[in-house]
C-alpha cells in the first residue's frame, strides 16, 4: 500500500488547482487511501466527500455510459437499443441517485464508492424543482440529438468505420509524468482517411473543450501511426442544442497545451515537500479560496467550515 499516490497530471487536475489549492490537496491527496478500513479518519472523511456528485454532473456521467453502451451494443450485435430503452435507463439511474442520498446515506456513509450521494442533498437536504426540471428537459432532448449527430451516422457506416477499443484510463507520458486522457470514442474512417475523436457534451460550451481535444490529438499522435495533424479531426458533439464542432489542430495549439502542463506541473510542485515521492506539504501550506460563491459548490465545505456550511 503506498502511502502517497503517484503524481500524474489532467485537465481536471489542472482546473482544480487554480480553483482552490485547498480543495486539490483534499482531492488529490488526503483522499488517498480513504477507502482502507484502518486508515487515519479525515483520510476516510476526503474519501466519502470526494465521491460526492452534483445533479447535472452525474447526469451528464449516465448519459456518457448510455451513448457508450449503445455504441458497443451496436458494434456486437447491429442492432440499436431504441431511444426510449436508453431514456428508460438513465431515468431509474437517476431513480437510484435519489433514494441512495435520501434514504441510504449510512451505506453510503460506510461505502462511499457504492452509493450515489447527491451534493444538493448532503448540503442543502433537497434538489431545487428547478434543477428537477432542467434535467427533465435535458433528458428528452440529449438522446434525440444523439440519434442525429454526424458521429451516429458515422456509427452506423460500419464499411467506412473502425473503431478503437473504448479503454477508460488512458495516458501518455510528458517528462515521465503520467498525463491522463480519458476519450469518449475514437475510430477510424476509411473514406475520409482521417482519425476522429468525439467528446461528448451534455452541457454548454467552454473555453477550456478545445484545450482537452488538443491533449486527445496528442495522445492520438503518439500511440496510432499518424505522421500529421492533418489526418485527426476533433469532434464536440454538443448534445444539448445538437450542435456539432468540428476542429482541425494545429502545432501551435498543441505547443500551447504543452506550455500549459509545463507550466501546470511547476506549480503543483510548489506544493511538495519531495517531489521524487510526491509527498505534499502540510495542509495548511495549500490555501483556501476566498470566494464563499464557489465554496458553496465544492465537495469539501465540511472540512473547511466545520461550524455551518456555506
Amino acid at each position: 500500500m503506498a502511502k502517497y499516490p503517484e503524481l500524474s497530471w489532467s485537465i481536471a487536475r489542472h482546473n482544480t488547482l487554480m480553483t482552490c489549492a485547498r480543495k486539490y490537496v483534499y482531492h488529490y491527496y488526503t483522499s488517498h487511501n480513504g477507502w482502507i478500513s484502518n486508515i487515519d479518519s479525515l483520510q476516510h472523511q476526503a474519501y466519502r466527500l470526494k465521491k460526492i456528485t452534483n445533479l447535472e454532473m452525474y447526469f451528464g456521467s449516465i448519459v456518457h455510459e448510455t451513448v457508450e453502451k449503445a455504441v458497443a451494443h451496436y458494434r456486437t450485435t447491429g442492432e440499436l437499443p431504441g431511444e426510449d430503452k436508453m431514456k428508460n435507463y438513465i431515468r431509474q439511474k437517476l431513480n437510484l441517485a435519489y433514494r441512495d442520498s435520501y434514504h441510504r446515506e449510512y451505506s453510503w456513509w460506510r461505502r462511499p464508492k457504492g452509493y450515489i450521494m447527491l451534493h444538493e442533498v448532503y448540503y442543502g437536504n433537497t434538489i431545487p424543482e428547478e434543477k428537477i426540471d432542467k434535467i427533465k428537459y435535458r433528458l428528452d432532448t440529449v438522446l434525440k440529438n444523439f440519434l442525429s449527430s454526424p458521429t451516429f451516422r458515422d456509427m452506423l457506416d460500419t464499411e467506412n468505420t473502425d473503431f478503437v477499443e473504448s479503454e477508460k484510463f488512458r495516458y501518455l507520458l510528458i517528462d515521465g509524468v503520467k498525463v491522463w486522457v480519458v476519450m469518449d470514442l475514437l475510430y477510424y474512417h476509411h473514406q475520409s482517411g482521417k482519425w476522429v475523436i468525439v467528446d461528448w457534451k451534455t452541457g454548454k460550451q467552454t473555453e477550456e473543450d478545445r484545450n482537452q481535444l488538443a491533449l486527445y490529438a496528442m495522445y492520438v499522435k503518439h500511440t496510432f501511426p499518424v505522421e500529421s495533424l492533418d489526418e485527426i479531426t476533433i469532434r464536440n458533439e454538443y448534445l444539448l442544442d445538437g450542435s456539432t464542432e468540428e476542429h482541425k489542430l494545429t502545432e501551435e495549439e498543441i505547443v500551447r497545451v504543452q506550455d500549459m502542463f509545463n507550466l501546470s506541473l511547476r506549480e503543483m510542485e510548489e506544493y511538495m515537500e519531495d517531489r521524487g515521492k510526491n509527498i505534499p506539504k502540510p495542509i495548511t501550506s495549500f490555501p483556501m479560496q476566498q470566494n464563499r460563491s464557489i465554496c458553496a459548490s465544492c465537495n469539501f465545505q465540511e472540512l473547511c467550515f466545520p461550524e455551518g456550511y456555506v
